[in-house]
């Protein structure tokens, strides 16, 4: 039997479209992950850089330290300096065994999402790179519009139910059927020898009884059509609202690593005038205390925003289907 014309092109459109659909789902599932072991990088950087400022800052206060309490062993100050420094040291000492611990988790995780062992010692830079995104806010959309996994994946499945409406359009046509039989007409004294059974060739075609069934089946197919355009056009102005807010965290950080390196230039620079002036009595120990804090915080929030640049890059490349 054969069936109507076009029919097994329809189904192999239709297999093709769906197998293309799946495929694209593992893309996404793959570019995610990488997008996930991108992220996770960087805040292990993050950390570690932490641990880092952290421990100099300490260095900076025993110092600090050192000099109040030959300050106060002078009479020159109040042992009040000394306890407010021990507070300083014992807060970012708790600060930083939360950090150390913080570390090792960040780098199994890291290491988890590698499939290595979780023991391996995960390497970073001195510094995070700061490279900027090479492509416009509008060519990165029209690339997601393109390239994003999960708009391809609607796209495939839009194309696969297109054939699978030609199918069941097709479904709905004649069979035809081309092929021998024979029929046995007994043995008799008037046959001639070898002539007991008579094939024939037969040409037949079937038509469908129940031609309401193929166009319900066509109706439920155009209405799966709208249903995926629809759901298209509403993750097309989903992904657009994830990239504005993104492309705003990139230009954020942006700024903030150009405002973080010129504030803690302005901080160390502070710090060093204050220290002088302290050893001199000029000035008391809580503006030094405080403008340590300053530079804690500046080189962190510095840091942070290295971080969050490239987060947001590698958010961007994901969404790009990269």
């Amino acid at each position: 039997m054969f069936p109507w014309f076009g029919t097994l092109e329809a189904k192999e459109n239709v297999a093709i479209q769906s197998a293309k659909a799946k495929y694209e789902v593992f893309l996404e599932a793959k570019s995610k992950l990488f997008n996930e072991v991108r992220s996770t990088y960087f805040n292990v950087y993050f950390n570690l850089r932490a641990i880092d400022i952290t421990r100099e800052n300490l260095i900076l206060l025993n110092t600090f330290q050192k000099l109040a309490n030959i300050k106060v062993e002078a009479g020159k100050v109040s042992a009040v300096d000394e306890y407010r420094i021990e507070m300083e040291i014992g807060d970012l000492e708790n600060q930083l065994a939360l950090l150390v611990d913080k570390q090792y988790v960040l780098e199994v995780m890291f290491n988890n999402l590698l499939n290595v062992d979780k023991q391996q010692k995960v390497i970073t830079p001195d510094i995070l790179w700061t490279d900027d995104l090479v492509l416009g806010k509008q060519q990165v959309l029209d690339s997601i519009e393109s390239n994003n996994h999960q708009l391809l994946v609607l796209s495939m499945q839009q194309e696969a139910l297109s054939f699978r409406k030609e199918l069941t359009e097709k479904l709905g046509k004649p069979n035809f059927s081309v092929g021998l039989d024979y029929t046995f007409v007994g043995q008799g004294t008037n046959n001639m020898a070898g002539t007991d059974a008579f094939v024939f060739p037969m040409v037949g075609i079937t038509i469908p009884l129940y031609r309401n069934k193929y166009k319900a089946m066509v109706n439920e197919v155009m209405y799966l059509q709208e249903a995926k355009e629809s759901e298209q056009t509403d993750k097309v102005n989903l992904l657009e609202t994830i990239l504005e807010n993104t492309w705003k965290d990139y230009l954020d950080a942006d700024r903030r690593i150009r405002l973080y390196v010129s504030q803690l230039e302005l901080a160390d620079q502070s710090l060093n005038i204050l220290e002088t002036e302290y050893a001199t009595g000029s000035k008391n120990f809580e503006e030094i205390l405080r403008m340590e804090r300053k530079v804690l915080t500046y080189g962190l929030e510095l840091e942070m925003a290295r971080s969050d640049k490239q987060a947001a890059i590698s958010f961007i490349n994901y969404l790009m289907g990269q």
